[in-house]
């Protein structure tokens, strides 16, 4: 795949973790970038078809024993005496 050299403007902020976090990875500011808007990339391809699928399923209760336990049931608290 050819690469593109591109200028971006960041925040110190971003820069200090992209130095810190590229060491770590023993890897280079712009593969860690480049790596980084891949898998932004990847997700954002994915993201769509799941969730279409998961909306096109009907739609079905989320327990199966009716009725579900009241707020009080909820929140009552043991006696600590």
């Amino acid at each position: 795949m050819k690469t593109r050299n591109v200028t971006i403007a960041l925040d110190e902020d971003t820069v200090r973790w992209l130095r810190v976090e590229a060491a770590r990875q023993d890897t280079s500011i712009s593969k860690l970038v480049a790596s980084v808007l891949r898998r932004h990339i990847v997700d954002d391809r994915e993201y769509e078809p799941a969730m279409r699928g998961f909306l096109a399923r009907p739609a079905r209760p989320l327990k199966t024993q009716p009725g579900y336990p009241s707020r009080n049931d909820l929140h009552e608290r043991a006696d600590l005496r």
